[in-house]
Order: structure tokens, then C-alpha cells, then sequence
């Protein structure tokens, strides 16, 4: 690719940016639009819509953006929670790993690049036409003493990432332990989940759970609830919602609707008493269904049990119960707001047989996902698209054409794919087995990660570079010098890949496309006084993006340095629009206080281990043994750093010390509350389903004469 290509690419997407930015600005303002950029605040009745209208709502304006560089690390912790703050802490923690190797790498290493000349000269007169590869590591003489410059400079930046860590881990894990201790008493942390209870004849579940636990935890044992199957009493509860929101709508400003439905008075009026028909008829279903549920025959064999203090909770926990392991299986309970109910499994054989069939379609759709990797890397290099389509060659000798082809198209369609990786893997990982929306979104974290960089960075490496060579990519001792080949040649798609995924996605973060479009297809539909839905930030989604453009920028800030400067782009707006978001769009679901920051530690120790492993080969490759071979002590040196950090803090965010569960527990005994609470904690896991529900009665008041 030369440098035209990427201009255009940089051109078109800066264009995308200024036009999200003014839309933004302009759109936001909009009452009709307050419910998808101003949600949260909608609903906490912060911001109200104005009737009024005002010329300044037309004209863009940046005020949220110092707004949302103002908001303190306190403020946010108010407004998303630990989670929160380790999210943005992500973000400015590739901020100043990437300025400080932004330094080292356009000031020293790209002017070293430059200078050399085993591919082709720098041409400074005909600056459009170079080859981008003359800005990267392939462009020094092999044998050349400048590539020590590289060497020193991947031995720094391995040690300044390694202290940003360390720094952060700890900053991390003080504040999840601060949290523990300045947070009122929890429900979650005076309960555990029991799943797979055996009973016998003539004895139900909750006689088993009881009998257990009065036994063996006599004098903290509290109570439990047992877990009921209700699979059929939420699907009509979702039936009866859509059904009073049906006559909501229709009921809402009866003179528009009739204008805009084209509706007249009898047909509008027979459907609505259609819907409260179908409505009454739901909730008698639906009152059978919990007679039903509260058998016996209905129980589930898992149970939620609550204990005295949140010591008690956590040995239970974390003990083996039974000499069979697969029966009394504790774990600790989630949060009331976090647990997830419609894929309760509470025996041990559908939990392990649903996390093998999870394996086997994670694995499925991440080899699936090679065929628009190899379309995408057809499109990259030309020769090959010749070669398929013979017919394209003389399209493909206009140089417009061809930049948007190489530069942009690629990209593009990349990212098309990349939309449908992470509500796929949450899929699979909800059908898993997992108790807790928390745990769902961390595994699919997990799962959209190593998609994303087995997909679209390997694969992309190996199918652009050695595509025909297949013996060579299961050659394993060949790893390093494989890559030190294929990721280099690789440089100047990820750097238009950075520009098109990474600054378009986060400036559409901002603008909230599907939300949007959405929002102008119901409007005709729906009223202003319609209930409000606040958003939960899908940290399955945004993490691993941010995580996979830092893993980027780690391994090239050596090879092709000219891609700093657009990541650092692609952070400094992240860091702005995800505040943003956080003040104005999304509200916390559940608080996992920081559990996070682990994902993060272990993509960074997998990005300078990669690093370190192209850099040996990329040495050998260039005929600098000595080089090579002081490399090698790189990655085992960071490894043992991960394994002291493992040892040091992963503890902290796997469960709460002992003494500190004692000392919380102490607190406790001087609170008056806590018979309250205690009283409370024994109905805060109720099921849902099993609420109360009145859409019909509430439908009475809707039921009033279309004209008035």
C-alpha cells in the first residue's frame, strides 16, 4: 500500500468524524431524541424535555466534551461503579503507554526506518507515492547496527509497561478492597447458591436444604429460598408486557393516533378491548402458572441460602459440602439485580454438558469466521484479486479506485463482520450455565478477545503472507520467524484498520446508530410518557476492542511506528465519548468491583510476550544474531512478572480475605439495622416471574373515550 491509500482512508474517516461530531452536537439537543443520547438523565428526572423551541438547538456545539473532560475518577465511580473506573483506567492506561512509546517511536525509530534503503529510497519530494513499508523495520539493511536502536527500544517500553502494570494493579485492587469496606451490607454477600441438592422419596428440595444446612451451619445458618422452574410464567409475562405497552400506545394522544394510524373511532376502540381481552386472559394464565410453580413437583434442586455474617457465607461457599463433589455444589451468590434466570441449570450434568457444547461453537464460529478474513485479505492484495477475478484488471489500474480498494473496502467489511462477534459469544456463553449476567458478559469477554485476535489479527497475518504456505504455519518452531515475515508485511492493513474500526466504531458509540434508527421507526408509534429503557454499557463488546487496538499498538510500535499516532487518536476520543456515555447514556446493571482489570493484565503480559517473540524473529531475520539472542530472556522475564502479580493480586479479585470479612462482620454488630436487614435478605432473591403483576387493572385506567 502506498501513502496515498492510507491518506484516503485517514481523509474519508476524518470526514466521518466531524460529521458524527456536528450531528451529535445538534441531535442531542432534540427533545424527540432526549431518550436515546440522554437516557439516564431522563430517567433519574435530571433532564426534562423542552418545549420551547430555541435556534442554539441547530447549532453544534462542544460543551459536553468539557463536561465530560471535567468528570472526576469520583463522579464516575458515582456513575458506573468500580467497573467503570477500570474501564476508563483501560483507556488511559494505553493513553500513556502509547505516548510514551509514541515518543520513542516517531522521533527515533521512524526516522531510523526512513533512512535505510533495502527496500526503496524515502522519497520526500514525491511524498504520496512512497510505499508504506519504507516507514517500517522492513526497510533496514539486514546486518545494519540501527536495528539495535529497535532492540533498546523494545526493552524500554517492555519495562515502562511492566511498571504502568504493577502501578495499576495495585491502585486496582486497593480500590475494590476500599469498596468492600465502605459499602453497606449486601445481600449477595451473606449468600450462596447451592445447586444440584439431592432429595428422597417424600422429601422436597427445601426440606433437603434446610435439614443440610441446620446441621452442619447451625449457629449462622438463616434461611433459603429454593429456586423454581418458571420458564413458561416469563414467557407470559413478556406476552402480557407487549400487550399492555400495544394498548399504551394506542391509548397515548388518541387525536395523532387516529391521524397517523388512519384509524377511526370503532376499529381503535375494538382493538383495544381485542388486546385487554387477550391481556386478562394472559394474567389468569399466568396466575395458574405460580399456583403451579409453588408445588413441590415445581422446585428446582438449587437454592439460595442466607447466612449471619458474610464470613459464614464465604466458607460455605468455598468448602467441598459433600464427599461427592457433584452434589451440594456452593458458589457465591450474585447480586439480585445481576442474577440471570431464564438458564438456570442446577445439576451438575447440564452445566458441564452445556459448557462442551459452548466450547464446540465457540470453536465453530471462530473457524467460520475465516472466510471474510480471506475475502478481506483478497481485497488487501491486488495480485491475488487478479488472479480471481481477471476481469477486474482493468478497473483495478485506476489509482482512485485502487486506493479505496486497498486503503479503505478492507476495513470496512472487516468491521461489517466484527459486528456480529460479541452478541454471538454472549449468546453462547448465556446458554453455559452461568448464574449472573456478570459472569455471562466476563466469558464472552473472553470469548469475543481471543475471536478477535485469532481472526483478525493471526489469521489475517498468515492468510495475507503466506496463504499458499500451509506446511509452513503448523511448522511451530518456525513461530517466531513466521511472524517476523507476515506481521510486518501485515503493517500497513492494521494501520488503515485502526483508522477505519477503531475511529469510526467509537465516534458511533457516540452517535448510537441502531438506537437512533430505531427510536425514528417508533416514534409514530409511541408517546413521550412511554417508559424510559436505560442501557447497561456492554463491557463484552467495548473492552475487547479497546484491549485488541492496545494489542496492536504494542506489537508495531517497533515494526511500524507510523500507527501510534492514529491509535492515540482512537484513545483520546475513547476517553471522551465513554465519560460522555457514562454521565448521559448508560446506567450499571451489576457491579463485579473491578473484576475486569484481570482480562486486561493477562492481553497485555499475551502483547509484550508477542512482541518480544516477532522481535527475536525479526532479528534473526535481519541477520543480527547477537540481537536475537538477547531477546530471548525478554519474555521470561515477563512472565514471571505476570506470575507475581498473579500471586500478589489475583487473589484479591477472586475473594475477599478473611480477615477482612471479620472485620466488615465486626462493623456490623454495632449497626442496629441489621434485624432489617436480615428480614429483607430473606425475600431479596424472589424470583421475578414470581412477582405480582397488574397490566390489566393498570390498562383501566387507558381504557377512556378516544374524544373527550
Amino acid at each position: 500500500m502506498i501513502v496515498s491509500a492510507l491518506l484516503t482512508s485517514v481523509g474519508i474517516n476524518t470526514a466521518l468524524c466531524v460529521l458524527f461530531f456536528a450531528c451529535y452536537s445538534i441531535l442531542r439537543k432534540q427533545p424527540s431524541n432526549y431518550k436515546v443520547y440522554v437516557p439516564r438523565l431522563l430517567a433519574e428526572g435530571i433532564s426534562k424535555r423542552k418545549k420551547r423551541f430555541k435556534l442554539e438547538r441547530l447549532i453544534p456545539s462542544p460543551d459536553w466534551v468539557a463536561k465530560a473532560w471535567k468528570l472526576s475518577e469520583e463522579e464516575l465511580f458515582s456513575l458506573a461503579g468500580l467497573d467503570g473506573v477500570v474501564f476508563i483506567r483501560t483507556i488511559t492506561f494505553c493513553l500513556k503507554i502509547f505516548t510514551f512509546a509514541g515518543i520513542i517511536g516517531i522521533l527515533v525509530l521512524l526516522p531510523v526506518n526512513c533512512w535505510a534503503n533495502q527496500m526503496q529510497d524515502f522519497d520526500l519530494a514525491d511524498f504520496a507515492d512512497n510505499s508504506l513499508d519504507v516507514f517500517t523495520i522492513s526497510n533496514i539493511n539486514s546486518g545494519s547496527n540501527w536495528l539495535w536502536v529497535h532492540f533498546f527500544a523494545v526493552y524500554i517500553v517492555t519495562g515502562f509497561i511492566c511498571l504502568l502494570l504493577h502501578h495499576e494493579y495495585k491502585y486496582i485492587a486497593s480500590k475494590r478492597i476500599s469498596h468492600f469496606y465502605s459499602s453497606k451490607p449486601q445481600p449477595h454477600q451473606f449468600t450462596i447458591l447451592v445447586r444440584s441438592v439431592p432429595t428422597s422419596s417424600g422429601c422436597s428440595v427445601s426440606d433437603s436444604v434446610e435439614s443440610f444446612f441446620r446441621e452442619f451451619y447451625p449457629s449462622t445458618y438463616l434461611s433459603h429460598v429454593v429456586v423454581r422452574h418458571t420458564s413458561k410464567i416469563r414467557s407470559l409475562l413478556n406476552e402480557s408486557k407487549n400487550l399492555y405497552q400495544r394498548i399504551a400506545q394506542l391509548r397515548s394522544d388518541p387525536s395523532q393516533r387516529r391521524h397517523k394510524l388512519g384509524d377511526c373511532f370503532g376499529q381503535n376502540d375494538k382493538l383495544v378491548d381485542h388486546y385487554r381481552k387477550q391481556l386478562e386472559d394472559i394474567e389468569e394464565n399466568v396466575r395458574l402458572e405460580k399456583s403451579e410453580a409453588s408445588l413441590a413437583g415445581e422446585e428446582a434442586r438449587a437454592a439460595f441460602v442466607f447466612f449471619k455474617s458474610r464470613h459464614s457465607a464465604a466458607t460455605a461457599s468455598h468448602m467441598q459440602q459433600s464427599v461427592n463433589p457433584t452434589q451440594w455444589i456452593t458458589e457465591p451468590a450474585p447480586e439480585p439485580r445481576d442474577v440471570y434466570w431464564p438458564f438456570f441449570f442446577e445439576s451438575f450434568m447440564r452445566r458441564w454438558i452445556s459448557k462442551l457444547l459452548a466450547i464446540v461453537a465457540t470453536i465453530s464460529f471462530t473457524i467460520s469466521f475465516l472466510i471474510p478474513v480471506v475475502i478481506v485479505q483478497g481485497l488487501v492484495n491486488l495480485d491475488q484479486l487478479e488472479v480471481l477475478f481477471p476481469s477486474l484488471t482493468s478497473i483495478l489500474t485506476i489509482k482512485f479506485v485502487t486506493q479505496i480498494i486497498t486503503g479503505y473496502l478492507p476495513s470496512l467489511i472487516l468491521q461489517l463482520f466484527l459486528k456480529v462477534v460479541p452478541p454471538v459469544m454472549r449468546l453462547i456463553s448465556s446458554i453455559q450455565g452461568y448464574i449472573s449476567s456478570s459472569n455471562i458478559e466476563i466469558s464472552a469477554c473472553n470469548k469475543v478477545l481471543s475471536c478477535t485476535i485469532w481472526n483478525v489479527f493471526l489469521a489475517t497475518v498468515f492468510s495475507g503472507s503466506l496463504l499458499n504456505k500451509l506446511s509452513l504455519i503448523l511448522d511451530l518452531k518456525a513461530i517466531p520467524w513466521k511472524l517476523a515475515v507476515s506481521v510486518p508485511a501485515q503493517a500497513s492493513f492494521f494501520i488503515t484498520y485502526v483508522v477505519t474500526q477503531g475511529w469510526t466504531s467509537v465516534l458511533s458509540e457516540l452517535f448510537r446508530v441502531i438506537p437512533l434508527i430505531g427510536s425514528l421507526i417508533s416514534k409514530p408509534f409511541t408517546s413521550h410518557e412511554h417508559e424510559i429503557d436505560v442501557p447497561s454499557i456492554p463491557y463484552h463488546r467495548d473492552v475487547p476492542r479497546v484491549l485488541f487496538f492496545g494489542l496492536l499498538g504494542i506489537t508495531y510500535f517497533f515494526l511500524a511506528p507510523l500507527i501510534l499516532p492514529f491509535l492515540l487518536a482512537y484513545f483520546c476520543l475513547a476517553y471522551i465519548i465513554y465519560r460522555n456515555q457514562f454521565i448521559n447514556v448508560y446506567a450499571p446493571k451489576y457491579e463485579t468491583a473491578g473484576k475486569y482489570w484481570p482480562i486486561v493484565h493477562n492481553t497485555m503480559i499475551f502483547s509484550l510476550v508477542l512482541m518480544q517473540i516477532i522481535a527475536a524473529g525479526s532479528f534473526a531475520l535481519k541477520k543480527l544474531q547477537p540481537a536475537s539472542a538477547w531477546m530471548l530472556p525478554l519474555p521470561v522475564l515477563t512472565l514471571l512478572f505476570n506470575e507475581y502479580c498473579r500471586q500478589r493480586f489475583l487473589p484479591i479479585f477472586i475473594a475477599y480475605s478473611v480477615d477482612s470479612l471479620i472485620n466488615k462482620d465486626r462493623e456490623d454488630q454495632k449497626d442496629t439495622g441489621m434485624a432489617e436487614f436480615y428480614g429483607k435478605l430473606v425475600i431479596a432473591y424472589e424470583d421475578p416471574a414470581l412477582l405480582p403483576i397488574q397490566y390489566s387493572s393498570n390498562s383501566d385506567s387507558l381504557i377512556t373515550p378516544l374524544l373527550s
